[in-house]
């Protein structure tokens, strides 16, 4: 190492110290053990790499996705670059750090002996150091990337949730923090409880900025009928009807046996005794036929009556049908009288969503086991819904299975959004290319279950990436030539900045890019020659579209005056910004 090169390092460490010094207050304090990779980003340029054959196509104008493997340290970086300020939701579910759950470490110091990363034990000495090591540059970076309104949701249990909570004080600051959600994850908890049942995890929650942020509340629909019922302490209620009309089996401790079918477009309605009414359990299966004509099956929530006994007052509720509303999408029946629809209230900080269940979404799809308890697609969509905004651009960088993918695409069809999602991941255990990666292929192309049954394509279109380097330097040693070779692989990266992600055209000078829905454009001039140049301009000016120009340049500001005349042109330099925003992370995690 040369002493410009030693100089450099040691003005870091110093710097370093000095922030750690002012920093510490009341707060976390851990030994900070450097990790092993950083050793890529020291002597090379992270960039990201389109791999063709793996993206999923579709011309229904639904959202594009962006699907990148390799280690989310390197991907956060490029993101950095191409998101800063841009993501409106991170939904991450990071290793837990039980002694068990895989969770490595590459430190740094000990590399030569475990290439591969040290396995973490719950004895470990440094187990929570590592795991906070490994943490908190992460979620620096994840900081940076968050929208003013952006949220970061972090799945946790008890492992490791008093540090993390500290961390993220640190990170994000103790005044965004907006919840502590506790799950209910597993009924009769794990294998390994012993003096209390762990049947639960967290789920930890913070704003970008508590003053900017906008939470979704839930929206509830007032249930109501025309009869009145008493609760048990004597006062006048109204219930609601409940819809069903699936295969399943209803059931209810109903002695009074009717049901009651109604015909959305014929506005009729049929009712049916046909409850065993001998019975305490009673279970009545639809009648298929009536479903199959278009009727929906109604049922009447219990209503306590005298002596505890449950009362139905079929000739009363009949006598109400006709100023019955039915409201397909909440599946709910309402009186027209009823105005004030909705009541709004916060979501609830305890949640009982069950992991079994995204085990059995995952073997339904692929028909196969996934490693333990991979989340369900619901957590995912409770927690997307808190952000508002309907096209919101959704991070995961531990994204694992992809549930996050697969919510947000089951949302965006529920609701007609536009929700785009962002996952990283690795392949560790082939995570990506044998979970990951197929089960967002089947969801988005459409595929048959295990019962021969086709499940239709939800439709949507991915790009997939990896993250790759180039350069011979790091990145505050950058030469011309780094700079060169960067410039020259930067289209991918320039291209997501602008969420421009098809390629049409590239030559050894230029590449062309657009968006899936072909209304805006990316154009890149790569090149320091200017052989090309004037062409490069003359099929610019007649793409007609928005389009964001980048061109090669030693400098901040030139070649603007050779748009000037362009309309909807907005021109942009490289590679030297992408390099003040790589210098700026070095200098912040080092």
């Amino acid at each position: 190492m040369d002493k410009n090169q030693e100089i450099i390092r040691l003005k870091r460490e110093i710097e370093r110290l000095k922030k750690s010094v002012k920093k510490q207050r009341y707060g976390l304090v851990w030994m900070d053990i450097p990790e092993a990779f950083e050793d890529d980003v020291e002597n090379k340029l992270p960039i990201l790499k389109e791999v063709p054959d793996l993206a999923i196509k579709t011309d229904d104008g639904k959202p594009q996705h962006i699907l990148i493997e390799g280690d989310n340290y390197h991907a956060l970086t490029c993101l950095n670059y191409t998101h800063k300020g841009k993501i409106d939701v991170i939904y991450i579910d990071p290793p837990y750090n039980t002694g068990s759950d895989g969770f490595k470490y590459k430190d740094k110091r000990i590399v030569d002996k475990f290439p591969d990363g040290t396995e973490v034990p719950k004895d470990h000495p440094f187990r929570h150091s590592y795991w906070l090591s490994f943490m908190r540059k992460r979620l620096e970076l994840a900081r940076d990337l968050l929208s003013r309104e952006g949220m970061i949701f972090i799945s946790i249990d008890d492992n490791e949730v008093a540090q993390l909570k500290l961390l993220c004080n640190e990170i994000f600051g103790e005044k965004n923090f907006l919840a502590h959600i506790n799950r209910i994850q597993s009924r009769g908890g794990k294998d390994d409880s012993k003096y209390f049942i762990y049947d639960n995890d967290y789920l930890l929650v913070y704003a970008k900025n508590i003053n900017s942020v906008i939470v979704q509340r839930t929206k509830t629909k007032i249930e109501d009928s025309r009869y009145p019922c008493k609760d048990e302490f004597g006062n006048y209620k109204r219930r609601g009807l409940e819809m069903g009309g699936g295969e399943g089996t209803l059931k209810s401790r109903s002695k009074m046996g009717y049901s009651i079918y109604y015909n959305l477009k014929k506005k009729d309605f049929k009712i049916l005794f046909d409850y065993n009414l001998n019975s305490k359990e009673v279970y009545m299966k639809p009648d298929k036929n009536l479903l199959k004509e278009g009727y929906i099956c109604i049922r009447p929530q219990k209503i306590r009556g005298e002596f505890g006994r449950w009362r139905w007052g079929a000739e009363t509720f009949m006598e109400s049908l006709k100023d019955i509303e039915i409201n397909v999408e909440s599946k709910r029946a309402y009186t027209k009288e009823r105005e004030k629809e909705f009541i709004i209230t916060p979501a609830s900080c305890n949640l009982q969503i069950l992991n079994t269940e995204g085990t059995r979404e995952v073997k339904e799809i692929l028909e196969k086991e996934s490693f333990n308890f991979p989340k369900p697609t619901n957590l995912i969509q409770f927690v997307i819904e808190r952000n508002p905004n309907k096209k919101a651009i959704v991070l995961d960088f531990f994204a694992g299975t992809g549930t996050t993918g697969h919510a947000v695409i089951k949302l965006n069809e529920n609701d007609s959004g536009r929700r785009q999602f962002i996952l990283v991941t690795n392949d560790e255990n082939k995570i990506m290319s044998d979970i990951c990666y197929p089960r967002l292929t089947k969801v988005m192309n459409g595929y048959k279950n295990k019962k021969g049954g086709y499940i239709q394509s939800l439709g949507n279109s991915l790009k997939y990436y990896k993250t790759e380097f180039i350069g011979k330097n790091n990145i505050l040693s950058a030469t011309d030539e780094d700079k060169v070779e960067l410039a020259h692989n930067a289209g991918e990266l320039l291209a997501i900045a602008e969420n421009t992600l098809e390629s049409v055209k590239q030559t050894k000078y230029y590449q062309l890019f657009e968006d899936n829905l072909k209304e805006k454009y990316t154009a890149v001039y790569f090149r320091e020659e200017l052989d090309q140049f004037d062409k490069f301009v003359e099929i610019v000016g007649k793409l007609n579209k928005k389009t964001t120009v980048y061109v090669f340049s030693w400098g901040q500001d030139e070649f603007i005056e050779e748009f000037e005349n362009l309309k909807n042109i907005n021109v942009k330099t490289i590679p030297v910004p992408i390099l003040e925003i790589y210098k700026n992370i070095y200098n912040l995690n080092n």
